[in-house]
């Protein structure tokens, strides 16, 4: 039987001892084991041999085994009742007979642990029983070596093989309590102070560098794509005053051939004046001009805008409105669309560039003056534009496009059943010109565009009797829909006399064409000397020329522009006065001090005179401001600018002109401006 037990014992005793460590590990036995481990060897091992007798034979009768006393692990058994006595210790060259050390017992010294005092000897297999431990294992292996079960060598084995099984069990425990905490229980891993610093540096790096990229680092900045929106603004506020001197014509020689053709036909044979200009009474008025826009970058080259401005009328030259005007009484005033368009722009570098526009938009071309195209001109349609350096002085530019300036009504006309061909007109533009930049104290720019006015004359209707001043002709859309004065007009409907209209003294409706073809060739320079910084010093001049000007033909169809009428020896009437009207115009002006106001105390003078004849321009496109619009004007203007910041300024201007063709006609307009950009 005791070699089946010992057969038995030396298969399963490592398992055994292992999980009476790992048991031990916890609680009270595992506090008791490492209080009595001793370390030995190499500090793994805990062995020593203890001062015992060979182990008897076995038939002989061993003495009692003392029950545990160990809290973890109570037993019912009772206390031996014989006493442990001190062993006697064997002598020093003995210790190949001995077994075990009763005098220091078998011990567990977990790693990193100091040894705990050794307890009591325990009695030798020849004096007594081993003195008890209060630790489970150290008294099942005294007992298992006392009783020849286990072999010295196999004793220090199993305590090898019990600690390593203790840190295996010790590493599992810590793992599976990672992995399940408790909800109330946090797990705090230690981080070197190092490890910290660099964790909160990139920390920081990835946060800002976020923030760089979505814009919102910084205070009153905006993201990434509001950044792409550019809104602008500005806001004029002007007194104009319209003074006349006397000796002007009032007896009836200025129709209002704008009032006409863009209201009912004027019946010619009718007993009433037509629509005309005021030419002898001063005005005076509180005129007011509020711009805003927008920007925006559509990436890839690509970029919109749109802007919406204040206007008494559909004007294209002015979006001033009339403080009190549009019926008083605190009347709200319109808004209209001023501009509206894409851009799509590629530049190869070295400031060479193409640009496409699509829309409503400013001004393509280079001009110098107003005697062209009036400031708030804006163009309808497509246009391109080219800028070629040819060397780091001198480069090139060519500007194009074409643009509708009227379209025929979809159901013109629209109380006929049978509709009319569409009559629609067009102008058609090219420029090319030179920039040069000899310094930072010269530079020059000079160019030469052709503007092609495509179908804006006027031409005479099919011959036909208007019974109303409803009854439409197939060449009322050759008239210009809208115009300020100078231009010379001619009668577009070709009206039979018949009795319905008493033989052509009665339902004469009838609308007025411009009298002339346009086909402009204009050419325009600005020298600015900078010698004199911070002041600049600027020449400015621009002429144009109507190519399709034709005097003969004008003076058979004319009805205004004309000189005075002939008159026989008796003071009778002999025929109409002869064309006056001409077909050049030109400007020239000085401006003195700064050219952009940046800041306030900024200031510049100016002055220029210009001469503009009758039909060299259309006359709905030059200055608004100038004899209150329009050509056939000659005179001066003087102007002074003053900052009162970066972004407020004042000025003042009077300019005074004198009509050139027909009647006699003079005017001064003064104008104090307030204006403030945003």
């Amino acid at each position: 039987m005791l070699v089946v037990v010992t057969k038995f014992l030396r298969k399963h005793l490592p398992i055994l001892i292992a999980g009476l460590v790992a048991v031990g590990s916890s609680g009270a036995l595992a506090r008791e084991t490492q209080r009595l481990a001793l370390p030995v060897g190499n500090g793994a091992d805990m062995l020593v041999a203890a001062n015992t007798a060979p182990v008897g034979s076995p038939g002989k009768k061993e003495a009692p085994t003392p029950a545990p006393t160990s809290a973890a692990a109570p037993s019912s058994t009772p206390a031996p009742s014989q006493a442990a006595t001190a062993a006697t210790p064997a002598p020093a060259d003995d210790h190949s007979a001995l077994l075990f050390d009763t005098a220091q017992p078998l011990a567990l010294n977990p790693p990193g642990t100091d040894p705990e005092p050794a307890p009591e000897p325990i009695a030798s297999p020849r004096s007594g029983p081993a003195t008890p431990t209060q630790n489970v294992t150290i008294n099942l292996i005294n007992r298992l070596v006392q009783k020849g079960v286990l072999t010295h060598a196999e004793a220090q084995e199993l305590i090898a093989q019990a600690e390593a099984d203790v840190e295996v069990a010790k590493a599992k425990e810590a793992e599976q309590d990672a992995m399940a905490v408790d909800g109330d229980t946090v797990r705090v891993t230690y981080v070197p102070e190092n490890v910290k610093v660099e964790i909160r540096e990139q920390l920081k790096d990835m946060v800002l560098s976020q923030a760089r990229d979505e814009g919102w680092a910084a205070p009153r900045t905006m993201p990434d794509w509001a950044s792409r929106f550019r809104f602008f603004g500005d806001v004029r506020l002007r007194y104009e005053g319209v003074f006349f001197p006397d000796g002007n014509d009032n007896t009836g020689s200025f129709p209002n051939f704008n009032a006409i053709n863009t209201g009912s036909p004027f019946d010619v044979a009718g007993t009433v004046f037509s629509p005309q200009h005021n030419v002898d009474q001063e005005r005076q008025r509180l005129r007011l001009r509020a711009r805003l826009g927008v920007d925006v970058n559509l990436e890839e080259g690509f970029s919109g805008g749109i802007r919406i401005a204040t206007g008494e009328n559909n004007s294209p030259a002015s979006t001033n409105q009339t403080l009190g005007g549009s019926g008083g009484n605190f009347s709200k005033y319109s808004i209209w669309l001023d501009r509206g368009f894409m851009k799509y722009e590629y530049g190869g570098g070295h400031d060479w560039g193409v640009a496409f526009l699509f829309g409503r938009f400013d001004n393509p071309f280079f001009t110098t003056s107003q005697i062209l195209w009036d400031e708030d001109v804006g163009f309808d349609g497509v246009a391109a534009q080219l800028r070629v350096p040819l060397n780091e002085s001198l480069s090139v530019f060519v500007n194009g496009g074409a643009f509708p300036i009227f379209n025929t009504d979809f159901n013109f006309s629209s109380n006929q059943p049978a509709k009319f061909e569409s009559e629609d007109k067009w102008l058609y533009a090219a420029q090319v010109g030179i920039e040069f930049k000899h310094d930072k104290d010269f530079a020059a720019k000079v160019a030469a565009a052709y503007y092609d006015f495509n179908s804006v004359e006027g031409r005479l209707s099919t011959p036909y009797i208007p019974l109303t001043s409803s009854d439409a002709s197939d060449a009322d859309n050759s008239r210009p829909s809208f115009a300020q004065k100078g231009n010379t007009y001619r009668p577009i409907r070709d009206i039979i006399p018949s009795p319905l209209n008493d033989f052509g003294t009665s339902k004469q409706f009838q609308y007025f064409g411009l009298a002339t073809p346009f086909k402009v060739a204009a050419y325009s320079a600005r020298l600015d000397f900078n010698h004199f910084e911070p002041f600049q010093v600027s020449l400015l001049g621009e002429y144009a020329k109507n190519m399709d000007f034709d005097g003969e033909s004008i003076n058979e169809v004319a009805v205004n522009n004309r000189g005075p009428v002939p008159v026989d020896d008796s003071g009778i009437p002999t025929g109409v006065g002869d064309f006056e009207g001409g077909d050049t115009a030109w400007n020239v002006g000085l401006i003195v001090g700064k050219a952009v106001f940046q800041e306030a105390g900024d200031w510049n003078l100016s002055v220029g005179y210009r001469y503009v004849e009758s039909d060299a321009v259309v006359d709905a496109f030059t200055d608004s401001d100038f004899a209150v619009g329009g050509t056939n004007v000659k005179g001066y203007t003087l102007g002074a600018a003053l900052a009162l910041s970066s972004r407020v300024s004042v000025s003042v201007r009077w300019m005074g002109a004198t009509q050139i063709a027909g009647p006699p006609l003079k005017s001064d307009v003064v104008l104090f401006d307030l204006s403030a950009k945003f």
